[in-house]
């Protein structure tokens, strides 16, 4: 996968020249490989999303190598702090940044319309930003208009193992594999929404902690967005188990993945979770429908055929609305609506006059009874839903020339 897509790059190009020149000509005092020196690295802040790589692989730094790409572990150093003024690291704390501490960081995109949209930049020595508290580097190219300007880093280099090889988070993924499709598999439910902060994390959490309660074991799984701890380590406090997410799959975000990268990520979570002793896998889709690899994911990807039920969060009633028929036009069998939209009796009550499914509040999903009834609801619909994407599936094989 190119490091940035082809129509992104003048812009991005364009935004490196508004640095000052002392922070350009400061990387350019760093050009060959370095053993690192002991206890460097001890001084230096781990980002979440470098969770997986074991410490002790990293041996060299690689100030030489020019083109960063997504996935990649890099040595940094903050140079102004801006709208992230925390690292969360990899055991959940939120680490205070200064100016002039090392941080380790995973070069990657980030699509947040509610914050930065961001890519992995060109150049690997040239200034960049802390665009995720996560621990993603990379180049801004949008931000909303309620953020502060992102934090201002500087890339010392690529982190290497003793043979000067990169450091890449693929490395270090889950065994790949591929999602059992027999027809006794776990119940598989989606929960995706209108975009970020629409109450899907909290709706899955809540979920869990409810199909628990009515004796069902339950795994979890945030399968596309941008690498931070926080929903992962809600699924597990919830008590799903097991409870991964892609960077599991060795990737620290999933904006601007080929469709082959985006399916061998899925494929591998939900291979994995389905190795598992589990009844139920929920599944957190980030974002909205609208953003392009939740697009396809629901619309074209083979993760489709393993969708018994989704369940759709929103802001408001037409957003719910919207996005009920979207998903209904693309074949998948949404059962519920829930998020923020259950905090206003009255955007409920617009919904309900046209969804003709139920809309649950999140606060109610630990409830055992609400869960049975989903459980009872998605249980009713599952063996004709398999049916049908098998047949459907058959029908393909058949027109295929």
């Amino acid at each position: 996968m190119k490091a940035v897509k082809a129509n992104l790059r003048p812009k991005l190009e364009k935004e490196n020249k508004n640095y000052p020149v002392s922070l350009k000509n400061e990387g350019k005092k760093h050009r060959e490989m370095e053993n690192l020196k002991e206890g460097r690295l001890a001084h230096a802040k781990f980002a979440y999303t470098t969770r997986r790589v074991p410490r002790d692989v990293i041996i060299t730094l690689l100030p030489g190598e020019k083109h960063p790409k997504a996935g990649d572990l890099v040595l940094a150093r903050v140079i102004k702090l801006g709208q992230h003024e925390h690292l969360e690291l990899p055991d959940g704390r939120r680490a205070a940044l200064f100016p002039g501490d090392e941080i380790v960081l995973t070069f990657g995109n980030r699509y947040a319309p509610d914050q930065f949209e961001a890519v992995v930049p060109g150049r690997l020595l040239s200034p960049c930003h802390l665009v995720a508290a996560g621990g993603i580097a990379a180049q801004t190219l949008h931000k909303h208009s309620k953020m502060h300007s992102p934090t201002d880093i500087l890339p010392l280099g690529l982190l290497g193992d003793m043979d000067s090889h990169r450091i890449n988070l693929s490395r270090w993924a889950l065994t790949s594999m591929k999602p059992d499709s027999s027809a006794n598999r776990p119940l598989t439910i989606a929960i995706t929404g209108t975009s970020m902060n629409s109450g899907k994390t909290t709706v899955i959490s809540s979920l869990t902690r409810g199909l628990i309660s009515t004796g069902q074991r339950v795994a979890a799984a945030k399968i596309s967005g941008t690498g931070a701890g926080g929903d992962h380590w809600r699924m597990i406090d919830a008590g799903a188990n097991p409870a991964l997410d892609f960077v599991d799959a060795g990737v620290a975000s999933t904006y601007l993945l080929s469709p082959n990268e985006m399916d061998k990520v899925t494929d591998t979570i939900l291979g994995h979770l389905m190795e598992a002793p589990v009844d139920i896998i929920l599944l957190e889709i980030s974002d909205g429908l609208l953003e392009p690899e939740t697009t396809r994911l629901l619309a074209k990807s083979n993760l489709k055929n393993f969708l018994d039920a989704v369940i759709f969060t929103a802001y408001d009633a037409m957003g719910a609305i919207g996005g009920i028929n979207w998903l209904r036009l693309h074949n998948l069998p949404v059962i519920a609506i829930s998020g923020l939209i259950s905090n206003s009796p009255l955007a409920m009550r617009e919904a309900l006059a046209t969804a003709e499914i139920p809309i649950y509040s999140t606060g109610s999903l630990i409830q055992s009874e609400v869960a049975s009834t989903i459980l009872d609801c998605v249980n009713s619909r599952a063996l004709s839903r398999r049916k049908e994407v098998a047949k459907e599936n058959l029908k393909g094989i058949r027109l295929r020339p």
